[in-house]
């Protein structure tokens, strides 16, 4: 009976070291977030994240190598359910130019609507993979898809993805930084299509095709509850 109930007491004192580490990590992620969601965001370092999150150096490195790992975390929480309900939304089109057209347009939607979330898209993407692993695999998986269909010019999926993620990551700076006009987002779709090899008719038609129903996605951010 003392061996079991030391037993259960063990068990207990380390669900609770458990939960404890998953909220540090959790508010060093949410700190990150906030700081990578600045216009200065791509200057942000270690001290600065222990600081926003109440946590010393030895903490954040208790549970991050550094910031590359961290930035991994925060792309993550902040690419992730946005990239499914964009992925759910664009297989309902046939067409994986349209495809390509609707994705581009989801995200820089996203970026007029919520400037916090396009500034931190931005500055991870300046010392990461650009909008996340996630993100970039499925970016070179529709070009390929567009390139397998002879839909696309453009004969490297490689390229294409470079294409599309650097044009739209440009695109989304412009959009924080100089405000252009309301038909700004259309006109970076048409030269982004015409640049994979899309006739610049067709481009023009499929840069103001309706865009499919968008699943609500969870907020962009990370609770530290």
């Amino acid at each position: 009976m003392v061996v079991a109930a030391n037993a259960a007491d063990q068990e207990r004192r380390q669900e609770i070291g458990r939960q404890r580490r998953m909220r540090t990590r959790a508010r060093i992620v949410a700190a990150a977030f906030d700081l990578f969601g600045g216009e200065n965001g791509l200057f942000v370092r270690v001290e600065d994240i222990a600081s926003a999150a109440g946590i010393t150096r030895q903490t954040f490195y208790d549970h991050f190598t550094g910031m590359a790992e961290l930035r991994e975390a925060v792309t993550f929480e902040v690419t992730h359910d946005f990239l499914l309900s964009v992925s759910q939304a664009v297989l309902t089109l046939d067409d994986p130019r349209e495809r390509a057209a609707a994705a581009i347009r989801f995200y820089l939607g996203r970026t007029r609507q919520d400037a916090r979330w396009g500034w931190s898209m931005i500055n991870l993407s300046n010392n990461g993979i650009i909008f996340g692993a996630e993100t970039h695999r499925q970016a070179q998986r529709t070009v390929q898809e567009g390139i397998d269909a002879g839909r696309l010019g453009v004969v490297n999926s490689v390229v294409g993805r470079d294409l599309v993620l650097g044009m739209a990551l440009a695109a989304m700076a412009t959009m924080l930084r100089e405000q252009p006009g309301d038909d700004f987002a259309t006109q970076v779709v048409e030269a982004t299509l015409t640049g994979l090899g899309v006739d610049a008719a067709d481009a023009a038609i499929l840069a103001r095709r309706p865009l499919p129903p968008l699943a609500p996605a969870r907020q962009a951010g990370v609770s530290a509850d």
